[in-house]
């Protein structure tokens, strides 16, 4: 990656390079919030949570627990940052500034990467589901349409990607409220076969039916669907208000995830047994619904799956893209996707796109090998961005507080003590890992990446670095 203008000493951030336009702010609050609202409803938590609740049985209440306790702290922590210093780039900026560049570069292109993989995953699967109601259409075709679509759609104004995250994470939010309702009627034996009491909770097998190493299964599950919430501290830089606006999303996400991921899986355990191989083969919700004898469960099912498929599309392209334009912006990719058009950077969307697509074809033609290693580092992705959030928190809380408390309007809880308490899960979290082959492979192809990011950033540093000394000695020469 070699400099794109004059180079920042180590540990400084540059602004994005005047291209004569910058980003818009067309994202409204009821925009925000509803990709904070709908950023913790997805396709994982509404077919992959499957897994996780036959591996863990009902203790999967617990994995999502523990799980969306640790999500909660890093959200407060991205909050804290946010809110006192917006921007595109997110944590990635904030990595630069408190760590050096080679950090902004590895967690900014590590996000970069996972959000563009989940494009070409999101993609692949929404085309299976419609070719499924479609059969004449191949698959295929279905994946480069929507693939079309959503480039298209984010090539236009902020406002209609905040449109359509709107509308899509309304529909995700109604369906788990209907679900909630349903749910809790069937609890309480109004609908359904009768109240089913504590027998599927502690009846086949107990609580912790496959103890410490299903325990562990779930916790991984769930972490991996939590995935995405980071999209709105990167949309709130294009809001009209970025500092409140972020402030207010982050404060709310609290009860969110408590009452649609916890509240949900508490239901469904309760509700149907963790041995129901339906449970993975149709997924949770299916299962419950045709067990409370819902017509059209099944259809239902995948029309809202879908919707959180395309959804999931849409978010990525827009933070993958923004993401780019940022890093970019910064020194630390090609200069020419920082060019802005009509308030969007066009050429760092199509770039995501491409990149996207690129995948898809990947899966295509090469599922078990270049496929197989993209989609492996995403899964650890996340867990390595969370960390960086951590470090980095603890260094920018430091330094606020001594140049800009002021700034410091979202603050996070027990500070540094639970940052640190986060940084040690999130750490036991990549050690739990190693103990299953599946999970091992998704450490193995993550820190390939992870440390060809590195020795990338450290050798463009040491370049700028070597470039900003040579600058000012032939300024004093002069």
């Amino acid at each position: 990656m070699a400099p794109t203008s004059a180079p920042p000493a180590p540990g400084t951030t540059t602004t994005p390079p005047a291209t004569g336009q910058q980003l818009s702010h067309g994202l409204k609050q009821r925009h925000l919030s509803m990709i904070a609202l709908g950023g913790v409803i997805g396709a994982g938590l509404f077919v992959g949570s499957g897994a996780g609740i036959a591996a863990a049985g009902p203790g999967i209440i617990l994995a999502f627990t523990l799980s969306g306790l640790l999500v909660m702290l890093i959200m407060r922590m991205l909050g804290e940052m946010s809110a006192a210093r917006p921007a595109s780039g997110s944590f990635s900026v904030h990595a630069e500034k408190e760590i050096g560049p080679w950090a902004g570069i590895t967690a900014g292109w590590m996000y970069w990467v996972m959000l563009c993989c989940g494009v070409a995953a999101e993609a692949t699967a929404a085309g299976k589901i419609v070719n499924g109601w479609i059969p004449g259409v191949s698959a295929w075709v279905w994946v480069g349409l929507f693939m079309v679509f959503f480039c298209a759609s984010n090539l236009t104004a902020v406002k209609n990607f905040g449109e359509f995250e709107f509308w899509f994470a309304t529909v995700k939010v109604a369906a788990i409220i209907a679900f909630l309702v349903l749910g809790g009627l069937g609890l309480a034996g109004v609908i359904g076969p009768g109240a089913p009491g504590t027998t599927n909770l502690t009846g086949q097998g107990g609580f912790l039916p496959t103890g410490a190493s299903g325990l562990i299964v779930g916790l991984l599950a769930s972490v991996f669907a939590y995935g995405g919430l980071e999209t709105v501290t990167i949309a709130a830089a294009e809001s009209d208000d970025p500092k409140k606006n972020v402030a207010n999303a982050v404060r709310t996400a609290v009860w969110r995830i408590a009452i649609f991921y916890i509240g949900s899986m508490a239901l469904v355990v309760s509700l149907v047994s963790w041995k129901d191989p339906a449970v993975v083969q149709d997924g949770p919700y299916v299962t419950v619904l045709r067990h409370l004898g819902v017509p059209g469960a099944g259809t239902i099912m995948k029309v809202v799956v879908l919707i959180a498929l395309l959804s999931a599309m849409n978010a990525n392209i827009y933070g993958a893209s923004r993401m780019a334009y940022s890093l970019v912006g910064r020194g630390q990719g090609p200069k020419a996707l920082a060019k802005v058009s009509g308030g969007v950077p066009r050429r760092a969307v199509l770039a995501s796109c491409l990149f996207g697509f690129g995948a898809v074809l990947a899966g295509k033609f090469w599922p078990d090998t270049v496929f197989t290693w993209l989609m492996n580092t995403t899964g650890v992705a996340i867990l390595v961005v969370w960390l960086f959030i951590c470090v980095v928190q603890l260094r920018m809380r430091r330094r606020l507080e001594r140049e800009a408390p002021e700034l410091l309007t979202v603050k996070m809880w027990g500070y540094p003590y639970l940052t640190w308490v986060a940084m040690a899960a999130v750490a036991g979290i990549l050690g739990l890992m190693t103990t299953t082959e599946g999970d091992r492979e998704q450490l193995y192809a993550a820190g390939v990446l992870v440390a060809l990011l590195i020795a990338a950033g450290l050798v463009k540093q040491r370049r700028d670095a070597a470039a900003l000394i040579e600058q000012r000695q032939d300024a004093t020469i002069g």
